[in-house]
């Protein structure tokens, strides 16, 4: 997986950029040059109008003509980084429960009135926000406002409903980490790394807790966040931005705005050694994760350790962007040591996370190997610099691997509304392409210095064992 994010995708619109996509590609020009193109391409902001009503809603609004249709996104300001131990999961379960009825409208209606309107609904919880999103028909945008507003504070949350969503939660649980050891591997590794910055616990939550979760325990989670003024409502698609306003003022501004109290800082205790955690599970084949503490795009923000976040970006698809990538030539295709080997970069969150490394050993080649292997990976880049073939590469996929995607409006709604629910404002898109086109080898090796350094990595490793024979021993019992 590469690190860099789909920023660049929503330029796709500019000349400019094209232009110097092609021109990287072509090596008809330097990296310095392309800096000085790209400074010249239109800034995609501007095609944002932005509201706020008085209740403390915010409001985006991008129109994109391409289609009838519009995709709508409320963006709430809460995730599992919010919850502590005891709750983990709870943003979770509240999303799952805001299906399941409201004064105004009981349970069933939510969808069936979306479904006979040829909608498409659904919702995500990560750690730092819940988000419910409908698509449909551009002339039906009201309908979908409507619903999203009158479920913000009249939630009913009927406790028969409740205990049949937990065992959904459960089984969800379940299926996506407990019975895929790799999954198993990552959350004991991220659990590994974070002794009290909550991106250590799931998503999801740990099943102790959803074994004790309660109504009451949603109700408070409910009263507490799900307030206009924690809130971000996103709408791209064929639509006049003074209508959506117009609707949003309409059906969410009768809604009370409420005291929003952050959560207490859990921040993070200082690492002072390797850690390393095996977990043994049944499976195929080892899977080993590596990674090291680095910081939050957000806390370096109008410092002058701002172009670190960008550098870890670059580095990781210098490592993993890609068969002519340093991880699919190497480990892969050449010395064919890994099935599987990649990295990402974690640093547009709230809170400050790792940059991360994997490897699936190949068939004979021991897991050993593989840990030795990603390590000498990264030891590297502190010694040896990228070479400007390597960087002009990483820097023409920035721009081209996005541009000609040719995205969607959902993929530009989920832009949105994440720079502005982290705090890092949707207007960060327009420096995106520049500050990562401006990343030197120098500054990659001074963060490769910095970050890789072994007090700060934590080691997860899968250990495998014979298929069945977990399952064959609680049937024994």
């Amino acid at each position: 997986m590469s690190g860099i994010l789909p920023f660049a995708r929503l330029m796709r619109n500019s000349k400019a950029v094209l232009l110097t996509v092609l021109s990287v590609l072509l090596g008809a020009v330097s990296v310095g040059s392309v800096v000085l193109a790209e400074s010249s391409a239109v800034q995609y902001s501007d095609a944002i109008h932005e509201y706020t009503l008085d209740n403390g809603l915010r409001i985006l609004v991008k129109q994109d003509k391409r289609a009838p249709i519009a995709v709508v996104q409320l963006w709430y300001k809460v995730g599992s980084s919010y919850e502590h131990s005891g709750i983990t999961g709870v943003s979770h379960a509240l999303e799952h429960m805001m299906f399941k009825g409201t004064k105004k409208y009981p349970t069933g209606e939510f969808n069936r009135i979306i479904n006979e309107n040829g909608a498409e609904d659904n919702a995500f919880t990560s750690p730092d926000a819940t988000v419910y999103h409908q698509t449909l028909a551009s002339d039906r945008l009201a309908i979908a406002l409507e619903l999203e507003a009158d479920r913000m504070r009249g939630l009913t949350l009927p406790p028969e409903e409740f205990k049949k969503e937990m065992a959904v939660v459960k089984e969800e649980r379940r299926l996506r980490t407990e019975d895929r050891p790799n999954g198993l591997a990552r959350e004991q590794f991220m659990a590994t790394a974070f002794l009290n910055n909550p991106n250590g616990h799931p998503v999801i939550g740990w099943m102790t807790d959803l074994d004790a979760m309660t109504v009451a325990d949603l109700r408070t989670w409910y009263d507490r966040w799900y307030a206009p003024n924690n809130a971000t409502l996103v709408v791209v698609g064929d639509v006049e931005p003074a209508e959506v306003h117009a609707l949003a003022q309409q059906y969410y501004g009768p809604i009370e705005r409420r005291t929003i109290t952050p959560p207490k800082p859990q921040l993070e205790t200082p690492q002072m050694g390797p850690r390393h955690v095996k977990v043994k599970a049944p499976a195929e084949v080892p899977f080993v994760l590596m990674g090291y503490k680095t910081p939050a795009l957000v806390d370096v923000l109008g410092t002058e350790s701002e172009w670190e976040p960008y550098a870890l970006e670059v580095l990781s698809s210098v490592l993993d962007g890609g068969r002519s990538s340093r991880m699919s030539r190497e480990m892969i295709r050449g010395k064919e040591i890994a099935a599987a080997a990649g990295s990402w970069s974690s640093n547009y969150g709230r809170l400050p996370s790792l940059f991360s490394v994997y490897g699936v050993p190949a068939k004979d080649v021991a897991i050993e190997v593989v840990k030795a292997a990603l390590l000498e990976q990264l030891e590297r880049f502190k010694t040896e610099a990228v070479t400007p073939q390597e960087l002009a590469r990483v820097k023409a996929q920035v721009i081209a691997g996005e541009v000609f995607g040719l995205d969607g409006v959902q993929q530009q709604a989920n832009l949105l509304g994440s720079l502005e629910t982290v705090g890092l404002g949707y207007k960060l898109m327009d420096a995106y392409v520049e500050r990562v086109l401006a990343i030197t080898p120098e500054q990659i090796q001074q963060v490769a210095q910095k970050y890789f350094v072994e007090e700060q990595l934590t080691i997860g490793e899968l250990v495998p064992q014979a298929i069945g024979v977990k399952r064959s021993e609680e049937d024994e019992q």
